[in-house]
């Protein structure tokens, strides 16, 4: 039997104690009174990531889940529609398998939109019959975040029957409704949608929460949203209504901090430290019904161990009582080595079909802002060429943003994109949400195209390219993961971001934010292989407006 003694957080009387946690064969047996120095750890439940798509750092399950435990995580509610939307049920397995491998406790929905709508083109499709045939095996927490709100409102059969089939397996369904209010919210979360991590109002999540609904503050790389929702945080009978979760993060965030990261910042802005932790630990087990203790006699041994409660660096993270990060650095180690799937066709672009004729009228512009999912839509007079062309405006900003097919020959999709602020040069990436086909932004189409077949070289990855210089980080899972550690892919992805702010992007996490402006559930204009999508009508759109 194994013991520490600390100052051992008790959530449910909101209070410190002085105790020894004793623990065997992955359980506390006991926590009994005992005086604790004053420089004895604290000891606190394991955080959790209530809402992740893993593939979003770059990483493999077994990589994320290195760094995940040095900042304290044990635990994390994942959605691996990104590798479906690829590869589909292979995808799944292909993470499931990953993150067996690894003491961290994952716990997988099935993905509910594959592909995400019926206006881009993936590499899979999951029927209803296939995801109520994975349900069935009880190896998931449930129904991943319903993308398609609008086949909720609509009544959509498919829909239906994939909500029907975790519903009458008494499992969870997570939700994904922006900007939804009044009747709208009321008729999505009826239909038996527990969560949204997409609310980013006060106003709305207070509502969501008198209509019985969590809301997941998320605080990703490309969104956050814990400033504007901070003020739930500070009030307790909020509490149970509350998670925290990242949604999509990179790897050189990650390096640096996790959930911790999320809790100290809530924390520092005046949120009440024990809603905190309620947030960040014990409603995602209780909501998910996850296997994770929350440091009770008879739980199983998930705990941390910190010295300091207002920033919250970890010494060291226990899973079933197995110290999985130590202070001196050291994790869990995997002797196998971690496998390659993927799916790409390789084509060539040509100039010709990323030109697009001028005529008179103005065309539509996405609108791209820093930490946003969402977009705007400007009308702008397009800059006419030599050549009878629309040419992209680089003094006004006015980029050219392509979508190529990757899964069978198709002409490229081309719009127009304000608010990367590229100078010179192109950034291009396979992770495109959700389909992850290749989307690109450049100053003009020679760049363009050179970034795009530096990836289809490398069937997949992110690219900057400047001139004859192309910088790559290569991403052989399924064009969304690399197998290197997440130091490495950590250290490239810096490198990459630095050279896109070379070149001239404004934003902070630039292949985050480009890889959502093909998502088409998230409003207000987006582009997809297809062409260009306008959320809010849920219909194409032509570039042209009427003159």
């Amino acid at each position: 039997m194994e013991k520490i003694i600390g100052h051992v957080a008790d959530v449910e009387n909101r209070k410190f104690r002085d105790a020894a946690v004793c623990f065997e064969d992955g359980k506390i047996i006991q926590i009994s009174e005992c005086k604790a120095d004053d420089g004895a750890p604290y000891l606190l439940p394991g955080f959790i990531d209530s809402h992740i798509h893993i593939e979003s750092t770059l990483l493999t399950p077994r990589n994320y889940a290195k760094l995940a435990v040095r900042h304290g995580t044990v635990a994390a509610v994942c959605d691996p529609h990104e590798i479906a939307n690829v590869l589909g049920s292979e995808g799944i397995q292909y993470m499931m398998k990953s993150a067996e491998s690894t003491p961290l406790k994952i716990a997988f929905g099935v993905p509910s939109s594959v592909p995400a709508t019926t206006f881009e083109t993936s590499g899979a499709t999951l029927t209803a019959a296939d995801t109520d045939r994975m349900l069935a095996t009880h190896r998931f927490y449930g129904l991943a975040e319903v993308m398609n709100y609008p086949g909720v409102l609509m009544d959509e059969p498919t829909v239906k029957s994939k909500i029907a089939s975790a519903l009458t397996r008494g499992l969870l369904v997570d939700g994904h409704a922006p900007g939804l209010t009044g009747s709208q919210a009321r008729k999505y979360i009826s239909a038996g949608i527990s969560t949204d991590h997409e609310i980013y109002e006060l106003q709305t999540a207070d509502e969501r929460i008198r209509l019985g609904q969590k809301i997941q503050i998320r605080e990703g790389s490309a969104a956050r949203h814990l400033n504007s929702l901070l003020p739930l945080l500070k009030q307790q009978q909020n509490c149970g209504m509350l998670m925290l979760c990242t949604d999509d993060i990179y790897p050189d965030e990650l390096t640096e901090g996790y959930i911790n990261r999320i809790a100290t910042q809530a924390i520092a802005g005046g949120a009440d430290f024990w809603n905190v932790i309620q947030a960040a630990c014990i409603t995602p087990i209780r909501h998910y019904g996850l296997k994770v203790g929350c440091l009770r006699q008879g739980d199983p041994a998930d705990f941390i161990l910190t010295r300091d409660l207002k920033n919250l660096t970890i010494l060291q993270t226990y899973i079933n009582g197995k110290c999985v990060f130590g202070g001196n650095g050291d994790v869990f180690t995997c002797d196998e080595e971690e496998q390659t799937i993927n799916r790409f066709n390789e084509r060539n672009v040509t100039t010709e079909e990323l030109q697009v004729k001028w005529s008179k009228g103005k065309i539509k512009v996405i609108e791209a802002t820093e930490g946003m999912l969402y977009t705007g839509i400007s009308l702008v007079e397009p800059r006419k060429g030599n050549d009878g062309m629309i040419q992209t405006d680089i003094v006004n900003d006015i980029l050219k943003v392509v979508v190529v097919n990757r899964y069978k020959k198709a002409k490229a999709s081309v719009g127009f994109i304000r608010g990367f602020g590229l100078t010179r040069g192109a950034i291009a990436s396979t992770i495109a949400h959700d389909s992850h086909n290749i989307i690109a932004v450049g100053c003009s189409d020679q760049e363009i195209i050179r970034a795009i077949m530096a990836l289809e070289k490398l069937h997949g990855g992110l690219c900057v390219a400047d001139g004859s210089e192309t910088l790559t980080l290569p991403l052989p899972v399924a064009g969304l993961m690399s197998t290197d550690s997440g130091e490495v892919v950590a250290k490239k992805h810096i490198q990459l971001k630095q050279k896109a702010k070379d070149i001239g992007c404004k934003f902070k996490a630039p292949f985050m934010t480009l890889a959502f402006m093909a998502l088409p559930v998230i409003p207000e204009l987006k582009i997809t292989d297809m062409g260009l999508f306008d959320v809010k009508k849920f219909e194409f759109t032509p570039l042209t407006s009427n003159p």
